[in-house]
């Protein structure tokens, strides 16, 4: 299945139908009078967010969805029948954003959470509404009202727990690979990985998701190599592991530039709890891997892991540090509802 982030979309909400102007005509009736009904509303445009998806390529292949128009009223005070919605089907995580691709309408980060992006018009009064002591054979009846029609954009942010970031071939399909039921792509040339990959990764018996995206690199915020075009699947992420290349020649470079295109990036992702790691240990004698740790400690100030995604070495501690982090943003994101719902006896 190919992946698939940014959409547009084309919609049109349905039309009410016209009310309609009748009078009963039937054989040995006395008072005949208006009988006209109204005309049935129109459907809705929705768009619903599902489990089982993690793409949106379904709209590449169709783009416009208009829903049913209302059926006009009838005679004998008949009402027209409404007619049908149609759903749009959107991935969890997905943002919905205006034509002008900056105002957000609606972000769909639960199961079964549903927005109405285009409302139905109301079918318009049929003759019998307007029938009165002082007029009793009214000839009129209003038109339906028309649906609306709008262009809109529908972007993914994938829900994942933790985010892997570094330099193209720092290791992050590896480790992918190597602790979760993922067959990311690997080889020994950049850009490997050309789309996110998702993981469930354990460690201890709690289960979390770990979203792999593709590496960035120096000028990645000014469109150099893939850009930074796949950074928003990492925004909902509750902590980032920034992982570094012990091979690359100048590790400490590598996590200058990466820090550098996460604030150029904008946002709050610069800002995430970042658990830092120097990946490829395997490949290093002990007094090496003393002497870069100290170096990297000194540049990020603070602690850093060592690993290695092939040989396994380091790696479930670097996922228990992931896991704390992750029920320390879980107990805030609890504490929080806790405060906003109101006490109730």
């Amino acid at each position: 299945m190919k992946f698939l982030d940014l959409t547009k979309v084309y919609i049109r909400s349905g039309s009410g139908g016209n009310g309609c102007v009748s009078f009963r005509k039937e054989k040995f009736v006395e008072f005949g009078g208006p009988d006209g009904g109204d005309g049935g509303r129109g459907g809705d445009v929705i768009a619903e967010a599902v489990e089982g998806l993690n793409t949106l390529i379904d709209f590449r292949y169709q783009q416009h969805f208009f829903a049913q128009n209302g059926q006009g009223g009838m005679g004998r005070g008949k009402t027209g029948s409404s007619g049908d919605d149609i759903i749009l089907r959107v991935p969890v995580g997905t943002e919905i954003i205006d034509e002008d691709e900056e105002t957000l309408i609606t972000d769909l980060t639960e199961v079964g959470q549903r927005v109405v992006l285009a409302k139905g018009g109301n079918g318009g009064f049929g003759n019998a509404y307007f029938k009165s002591a002082t007029n009793q054979a009214p000839r009129r009846a209003n038109p339906g009202q028309e649906g609306v029609e709008r262009t809109v954009w529908l972007r993914l942010k994938l829900i994942a727990d933790a985010g892997l970031l570094g330099m193209p071939n720092a290791g992050k399909s590896t480790f992918l690979a190597a602790t979760s039921n993922a067959r990311p792509k690997i080889a020994d040339y950049p850009f490997t990985t050309l789309v996110p990959n998702l993981g469930v990764v354990g460690v201890d018996g709690v289960e979390f998701v770990v979203a792999d995206i593709p590496g960035l690199i120096e000028g990645a915020s000014e469109g150099r190599g893939l850009g930074d075009m796949f950074l928003g699947h990492v925004e909902r992420c509750a902590v980032l592991l920034h992982l570094v290349d012990g091979t690359s020649g100048d590790p400490m470079k590598d996590y200058e530039t990466i820090i550098g295109e996460l604030e150029a990036y904008g946002g709050d992702l610069a800002d995430k709890p970042r658990v830092t790691v120097l990946n490829k240990i395997d490949t290093m004698d002990a007094e090496e891997r003393v002497f870069l740790r100290e170096e990297m400690e000194a540049v990020v100030g603070g602690p850093v892991l060592l690993m290695s995604g092939v040989s396994g070495e380091g790696v479930t501690e670097v996922l228990r540090a992931l896991r704390s982090r992750i029920d320390a943003d879980r107990l805030r994101a609890k504490v929080a509802a806790e405060e906003e719902t109101p006490w109730r006896p």
